[in-house]
């Protein structure tokens, strides 16, 4: 497998989650403003849609989208408890999470990076994820991840969002929870290796 990546970005959930299946892959950094690889490639070509992440399967078949990547990730290491099993209310549960991240969180951050944003609006958007980071800390309150006390796939997304927090001039400060939270995923052994893979650490 190959992970196409950009450090720090929404591709660094997946990539958690392949070095917590132990899975063997290859990675190759996208240059957003090239569209091409740090290989050379044209990422066009592997994924037309022209962000992160897409992940090469063996067989050559390209997937996207982080919530559809890590849980086929997940899928192809039972055992490593990062996704509950197929058809049982603890998925549905799982995919609930990932879907609150990616509606809610993530595509909410991608206002604050662009430039062209009126500070306004910025305002506003920042005044909703305070809302929504209110209903995480309750949740989380009590418990050390998302579904309770295993890390799952949720986690590692959730934990790449919360890491977007100082680019766009937003504290954890308010939320005691969530930042205990996020160390607590940060100190993961394949968190670690990941976040050092992307030179996001040293």
């Amino acid at each position: 497998m190959k992970l196409y990546f950009s450090p720090g970005a929404c591709s660094l959930s997946p990539h958690i989650c392949l070095r917590e299946t132990g899975a063997k892959f290859d990675m190759d950094q996208v240059d957003f403003g090239t569209k091409k690889t740090k290989s050379g490639a044209d990422y066009t070509k592997v994924n037309p849609k022209g962000y992160v992440p897409a992940l090469q399967l063996d067989d050559g078949e390209v997937l996207t989208e982080g919530p559809a990547i890590v849980q086929y990730v997940a899928d192809q290491k039972p055992d490593s408890g990062l996704m509950p099993k197929a058809g049982t209310m603890e998925r549905y549960r799982a995919q609930e999470w990932l879907n609150f991240i990616t509606s809610e969180l993530h595509k909410a951050y991608g206002h604050l990076f662009n430039p062209a944003t009126p500070d306004g609006y910025k305002a506003a958007i920042k005044e909703k994820l305070g809302t929504r980071y209110d209903f995480l800390a309750k949740q989380l309150d009590g418990k050390p991840f998302l579904m309770g006390s295993q890390f799952g796939a949720p986690d590692a997304y959730l934990f790449t969002v919360l890491g977007w927090n100082p680019r766009v001039g937003m504290s954890l400060d308010k939320w005691p929870t969530l930042k205990a939270y996020s160390d607590r995923v940060a100190a993961r052994p394949a968190v670690q290796a990941a976040l050092k893979a992307e030179g996001l650490i040293k």
